[in-house]
């Protein structure tokens, strides 16, 4: 079932009241329903039938864009069962084999096997794809698929057994077996695990990995497989999503972006500081477990999954995140609130940070697993969603309107003496 409705979610473009009218911008999202069948915790997007135009994927389906009326099977569909949880949780997609056509990369529930899905090309439209195992235990609900020892090509950062490490593709034989390397000693949660990103923390130029308790220092050299440095510091617990290195405050180190408990409250950026020529951080929350701990009043739960990215094209990154709504059924607090989806516009000040959040849409949620990026091709950045909601796609839209307007869309703090 496809359906679209605009989302009446008013954002922010500019913040200088003394700008002309002419620059005075809203952004909406129009929310386009790919299905409202519980298949994955994830969706992603990538152009599967060299077309030149942006599908999305979601469990055992891939939706023909730019309208997505026309679904393809990748696998047997098989809805899952909302009061359990579904088999696959996450997607990317990535020509592993060379071929030219993009493939489907799945990692499924935590402590089972990942599967590259082999796109079967120009003549296999109606062909279920071929299935390949490629690791056999991945742990950790926040997994990244990306470039972190600097090699051109990504890895799959996770844990396993209890180790932090990376499972790094062998390019020879891609659709083979990859090669887990532990980059710590065995301080991970074994099987679930909440809160990995990666990021350079210490700005030397390599990607170090982040988690709950602290970071993951990559070395100078990666000859023999060392462990990785380990920096304690605790961001979160029990630990909550995905995690980013990122100059919130520009004042030219990393500081940390997170939420702070998966299936809990809370969303807070860790200002990197320096204490006695070390590393360290300080904790500015940005929204906690009720309304007056955020300066706008937003409060929801379960914030399971957070993305980054310039929404509103101002150079800074901002932050996307949303309620994943029933992630732990009725056990999750405010488990039954609306299944929210918000963007946070970072603002630096002379007095300092402040987030205005700004709601993209009220019906769709997130999953485990939230991407941001241009799905249509018109440069502006969509949201892609799939969950217990089934699978959606946010499409972003901006106007100019005039200052009045523009200004009754503003984030209303609860008080003249609220402070961020």
């Amino acid at each position: 079932m496809i359906r679209l409705s605009s989302v009446c979610a008013t954002l922010l473009l500019i913040t200088c009241l003394s700008a002309a009218p002419e620059d005075y911008v809203l952004h909406s999202f129009d929310r386009v329903q790919l299905s409202d069948v519980y298949f994955s915790e994830g969706a992603n997007f990538g152009d599967l039938n060299r077309d030149g135009v942006m599908d999305v994927v979601y469990g055992p389906y891939w939706f023909a864009g730019p309208d997505y009326k026309t679904r393809r099977e990748i696998y047997e569909p098989k809805p899952q069962n909302r009061e359990g949880y579904a088999d696959h949780f996450f997607h990317w997609v990535y020509d592993f084999n060379g071929d030219g056509w993009s493939d489907v990369f799945v990692v499924g529930f935590p402590g089972t096997p990942a599967y590259v899905y082999e796109n079967p090309g120009r003549n296999g439209a109606d062909k279920r794809w071929t299935k390949h195992q490629v690791f056999d235990w991945v742990s950790n609900e926040s997994p990244q698929f990306t470039n972190l020892v600097g090699n051109e090509r990504p890895e799959l950062v996770c844990t396993r057994d209890g180790y932090f490490g990376y499972a790094e593709v062998d390019w020879k034989q891609p659709l083979g077996t990859w090669q887990f390397h532990a980059i710590s000693e065995k301080i991970a949660t074994p099987k679930f695990g909440h809160g990995l990103g990666v990021g350079d923390v210490n700005s030397d130029g390599r990607i170090d990995v982040l988690m709950q308790s602290g970071w993951l220092e990559q070395p100078a050299s990666r000859d023999g497989d060392p462990k990785w440095s380990l920096h304690k510091f605790e961001f979160t617990r029990p630990g909550g999503a995905d995690m980013f290195a990122y100059d919130v405050d520009g004042d030219g180190d990393s500081d940390i972006i997170t939420s702070l408990a998966a299936h809990e409250f809370g969303l807070a950026w860790f200002e990197q500081i320096r204490e006695g020529g070390e590393i360290t951080f300080r904790r500015h929350l940005i929204m906690g477990s009720k309304a007056e701990e955020n300066r706008y009043g937003v409060v929801f739960s379960e914030l399971h999954s957070v993305a980054l990215a310039d929404i509103d094209g101002d150079g800074l990154k901002d932050i996307v995140t949303g309620k994943t709504y029933y992630s732990h059924h009725k056990q999750a607090p405010m488990w039954d609130a609306g299944a929210v989806v918000y963007w946070f516009k970072l603002v630096r000040t002379k007095t300092g940070v402040d987030w205005l959040p700004f709601r993209a849409d009220g019906e769709s949620g997130i999953g485990r697993q939230l991407i941001v990026g241009d799905v249509n091709g018109d440069k502006l950045p969509d949201i892609v969603v799939g969950g217990m909601k089934g699978s959606h796609v946010l499409t972003h839209r901006r106007r100019e309107v005039s200052r009045e307007q523009w200004e009754q869309a503003q984030p209303k703090p609860r008080s003249a003496t609220a402070v961020p």
